[in-house]
């Protein structure tokens, strides 16, 4: 129809696609470009179990009834599961929907009801008439039919209308103390930020119980939490949610490969908000989602398993690419450029490169960016690729300048990325120099506008330090000269350093400088310089790259015989932290504190300290004289492992028993934790191999072949497991093949693990010699066992160049260190 003379369009047929949701009506006549349908379709839908298109669920209430309910999750694109649309982002319309409910139950919808009367024919059933839905796109639309209750708004003043409420079950409006708070405080920061009042007049938070979501449903006007993870809302997930009201909903993505930046947003603008009212964020935003990246990233092959986790490390480096340029345009060039955007997208789509644009517009206005370049060109450079840039400075101490070049930050090897010659980014430089330690001024001291190398004069004489990218400002990490790495150490280990370098930048340079050697870039020396002012730090987010260092390099060097020299260097580094922390947890005690003493405690534990044996043995004792040792585990998790390492053979023993025995009614999970343990854990070959004669040789029933998996992956994470495991295949080779001749996947992963993780020479000959001896003998593991000793060559060089310098450096550093050993076992 085109007006009021409008005509019935007759149609020839109509048919659904196969194995596609698409419907293709064909006209019996050609139409004009530009002419107006209205089509009427009949149809009819499924309402799922799980949460896709519309949805039922339940959940107990407190009387032990089944209380069921009907919702929807229409995101990415099953509003087509309920009714035929065109789903795409790109398409927004305006609705106007009906829904029939239960009278005794009541309907959540992106707008309000008008109107609600009885359904003809049905008694008890009830039709709400729902105001118009102005331009959303489908995935935006969702409704709740349940029977929860509304949570009065104590904050309100009264006789005042209450605009955003919160709906729990039933007996539960106490147990969300102060959520309105936080609604309204998150309400007014993004209100502020965008420079524009809540896009609708209303605003429904839901706490569903028996939801199985993993992230919470937001719609337009309409948010769906799992009831546990409201009761625990912090500003963070609450204001991540908000977020989507502004730019998602009200502005969408024209399609789905731009989802990343609102996502990006969401998370940016919820972290910045999280900050200003909490001090609980701040062991979250930015380290461990920038650390996640770097070790994905520096991959050789990244996000090669889990195609999932590429979009969540995309979104992840978005969101610290927004940081960065938060810092080096400043707070106020990029609200008013959101703002802008907002304004224009208002209802509409956008892309990417509209919110770039708008960046550019006003950090030019602002004379905050160099107009040769634009914001589109600094995006493109750092979101478009699966990789990050490591930037070089290389002081030249005589004419105060400083070589500055980047390349593609690589920590596995081999080094041999395709194209990486040709990956360049632009870079801000904030420098930071000793004779002017302020960390507030973030403007770019230059940018490398996506060259190889530049320039960086007017530096501070060869007595002071640099710093550069301090606070994270950019996800990047910083590599430097010899010379200045070492003003650096000195430095961070006077009061000076201690109390004026900020927090975030003493971690940077901590986890740059152990990374940057793993990878090859510099000198493990260098690397444990700068843990020397750890002795004194007290703050758990310094604290935290620790731990992973320690692990990784325990890791790599777990079959030299430098290893007990770094394992003597660990405990000096953490006994004074753990001891300082106390053993145990005071009331009201903060979390990271919490988390920091665990941390602590299991790599002490992991090196023997004996405190910890012995408490361990204490509570497993009461495990061994139990009357039904079967019937439950009455010993915390954190106390097994250390049994199982240092304890005694018996003990280890006890805990085989428990695995053979274990009751199939218990939680299967306890006996997966029990059996990983049991293999993961010693330091004894004995026990090693008396695992390995029950499982393979002998054939015990009461161990399936995923168990015998599970020891073989359990096995490759230390060198007495895998080596042990080595022997034992090279031992009993006739046996065990023909064991496992019609069982390929456990052949193949007892090649993998018994020949893939060595790391030296030593091992290297020792694989070697067995693939000489049994050639032509591997079947389907032959590639495996080639591409291990491709693997182990290349880690050799690893600990050919590393391995002496380690040795050197810990030789000297253990001559002057109280190395007491009471404390520990071995």
């Amino acid at each position: 129809r085109g007006d009021l003379n409008s005509t019935e369009v007759k149609i020839r047929r109509a048919s659904h696609t196969p194995k596609k949701p698409i419907f293709v009506i064909y006209l019996v006549d050609t139409i004009k470009n530009g002419t107006i349908l209205d089509l009427e379709i009949e149809f009819s839908g499924m309402i799922w179990e799980n949460a896709e298109g519309l949805f039922k669920g339940s959940y107990m209430d407190k009387n032990g009834t089944k209380v069921e309910y009907l919702a929807t999750m229409f995101k990415p694109n099953n509003a087509r599961r309920l009714f035929p649309c065109f789903d795409e982002p790109s398409f927004k319309e305006s609705f106007e929907v009906s829904i029939s409910r239960p009278k005794d139950y009541h309907t959540l919808f992106n707008t309000d009801p008008f109107s609600t009367e009885p359904l003809d024919g049905e008694p008890g059933t009830v039709v709400d008439h729902f105001n118009l839905i102005p331009g959303i796109s489908t995935f935006s639309i969702g409704f709740l039919i349940s029977n929860l209750v509304v949570i009065k708004d104590e904050t309100l003043p009264a006789g005042e209308e209450q605009k955003m409420k919160v709906y729990v079950q039933p007996g539960m409006e106490k147990s969300f103390p102060g959520i309105y708070e936080k609604i309204h405080i998150i309400r007014k920061a993004l209100e502020g930020f965008w420079g524009s009042e809540y896009p609708i007049c209303n605003l429904n938070i839901v706490a569903l119980p028996g939801l199985t979501t993993v992230k919470a449903i937001d719609n337009w006007g309409l948010i769906i939490f799992k009831e546990n993870e409201l009761q625990q809302a912090s500003y963070f997930t609450i204001a991540q949610e908000m977020v989507y009201q502004w730019i998602g909903h009200s502005t969408t993505p024209q399609w789905w490969n731009d989802a990343h930046i609102t996502r990006a947003i969401a998370g940016f603008l919820a972290a910045t908000i999280a900050q200003q009212y909490t001090d609980d964020f701040d062991e979250k935003w930015p380290m461990t989602v920038l650390y996640s990246i770097y070790y994905e990233f520096s991959k050789r092959y990244p996000h090669s398993r889990i195609t999932g986790m590429k979009q969540e490390s995309i979104c992840s480096k978005a969101e610290l690419f927004l940081r960065m340029v938060n810092y080096t345009l400043g707070y106020d060039t990029v609200r008013k450029a959101m703002q802008n955007f907002y304004e224009d997208k208002r209802c509409r789509t956008f892309q990417s490169d509209d919110i770039w644009s708008a960046m550019t517009i006003q950090a030019h206005r602002n004379q905050v960016l160099d107009k040769s370049i634009t914001v589109n060109e600094i995006a493109e450079s750092w979101i478009s690729k699966d990789r990050l840039p490591v930037v070089t400075v290389d002081r030249n101490y005589d004419k105060k300048e400083a070589t500055v070049s980047q390349k593609v930050y690589l920590r596995e090897r081999p080094h041999d990325v395709p194209e990486q010659d040709k990956m360049l980014w632009f870079i801000p430089l904030i420098v930071i120099s000793e004779d002017k330690l302020d960390f507030t001024d973030t403007t770019p001291k230059m940018w490398i506008k996506k060259t190889r190398e530049a320039t960086l004069k007017n530096l501070p004489d060869a007595s002071k330090f640099i710093i550069v990218n301090p606070e994270e400002i950019g996800p990047f990490p910083v590599n430097y000269d010899v010379a200045n790495w070492n003003l650096l150490a000195e430095f961070l280990q006077t009061e000076a350093g201690r109390t004026t370098i900020p927090i975030y930048t003493k971690a940077k340079l901590l986890h740059d400088a152990w990374n940057l050697a793993y990878g090859g870039h510099q000198s493990f020396a260098t690397a444990f310089n700068m843990t020397l002012f750890m002795r004194d730090e007290k703050d758990h987010l310094v604290w935290n790259p620790v731990f992973t260092m320690i692990d990784h390099i325990g890791r790599h060097i777990d079959s030299s015989a430098v290893h007990n020299k770094f394992e003597t260097y660990v405990r000096i580094l953490l006994t004074p932290l753990y001891e300082r922390l106390g053993s145990e947890a005071q009331p009201n005690e903060e979390h990271w504190k919490e988390n920091l003493r665990s941390l602590s405690k299991t790599f002490l534990c992991r090196a023997g300290y004996k405190p910890c044996i012995e408490r361990s043995q204490a509570a497993f004792a009461t495990w061994r004289t139990a009357k039904d040792p079967d019937a439950e585990t009455p010993v915390e998790n954190q106390y097994i492992c250390p049994v199982f390492k240092w304890g005694t053979q018996e003990e280890w023993e006890f805990g085989l028993e428990r695995v053979i025995n274990f009751p199939k009614d218990r939680k299967q999970s306890e006996r997966t934790y029990l059996l990983k343990n049991l293999a993961g854990c010693p330091a004894q070959t004995e026990k090693i191999e008396r695992l390995l004669n029950i499982t393979i040789l002998e054939s015990n029933g009461n161990f399936s072949e995923n168990d015998i998996s599970l020891i073989f992956s359990m096995l490759s994470g230390g060198s007495n497991g895998y080596t042990t495991l080595f022997h034992f295949l090279s031992n009993n080779w006739d046996t065990i093949k023909e064991r496992f001749e019609s069982k390929t996947n456990l052949w193949d992963n007892l090649i993998g693990t018994s020949t893939g993780v060595f790391t030296t020479q030593e091992g290297y000959d020792m694989v070697s010699a067995l693939y000489v001896k049994r050639q032509g003998e591997f079947g389907s593991a032959e590639h495996i066992i080639e591409k291990s000793l491709k693997n182990i060559k290349e880690e050799t060089k690893w600990s050919d160049e590393n391995l002496p310098v380690i040795e050197k450096w810990l030789d000297n550093y253990l001559k002057t260190a109280n190395t007491s050993a009471n404390k520990f076992m071995g």
